[in-house]
């Protein structure tokens, strides 16, 4: 009796030691659980548009950091930069971000800039809706970001948006960092409150 009893506590042990060490066969479909290729919390494309000098010039921006990866880009000269992140990891997605509070960003960067919140409908172009992203000197940093309205705004050099920034939230296709001074940046983290991108 007693061995039996032994031989039954032997097993659970394995098998929870089996369960620990083992993820299981769906974790990258797990919230939270990044994709099999390349991404930033489930971000698989961090794009250098070719619009202004940059390094890299065009394509994608994510590197190998350790176990997980970063986008890194540099941008060169006084002249406006564009770099773009899909938020469905598809030029043709678009996700709902009406009931969303707002996004982190966990990221470094030499001197200040913007992110854009592009629409589908209204993809191209400078006259979007925009809000200032800060220098954090060169530190890596994680900032919250508010969707509520009054945050975001327009530059009279890039032209003022020919619609609400809530139709924008509605049919978010990307976020684009902009920015028209050299500067030196690396994302590590962007997650987008209520919304998890799909893994292609």
């Amino acid at each position: 009796m007693r061995l039996a009893f032994a031989r039954t506590l032997a097993i659970i042990a394995s098998l929870l030691v089996f369960s620990l060490v083992s993820p299981p066969a769906n974790a990258s479909s797990r919230p939270g659980c990044e994709c099999s290729t390349p991404s930033i919390d489930r971000l698989q494309q961090w794009l250098a548009s070719g619009e202004g000098a940059t390094v890299p010039p065009t394509g994608t921006l994510l590197v190998p950091e350790g176990h997980r990866y970063a986008a890194k880009v540099t941008f060169l000269n006084a002249e406006w930069h564009v770099v773009v992140v899909w938020l469905g990891n598809q030029f043709d997605a678009q996700a709902d971000l009406s009931h969303s509070t707002g996004f982190w960003l966990t990221y470094r960067a030499t001197d200040d800039l913007y992110v854009q919140l592009r629409p589908a409908s209204h993809w191209s172009g400078g006259d979007k809706w925009l809000t200032p992203v800060p220098s954090t000197r060169g530190k890596l940093v994680t900032k919250f970001f508010s969707f509520r309205p009054e945050a975001w705004t327009s530059l009279p050099e890039l032209g003022t948006p020919a619609y609400s920034f809530a139709s924008a939230l509605a049919e978010a296709r990307g976020l684009v960092f902009v920015g028209k001074t050299p500067n030196r940046l690396e994302f590590r983290g962007l997650r987008v409150d209520g919304y998890r991108p799909p893994c292609l």
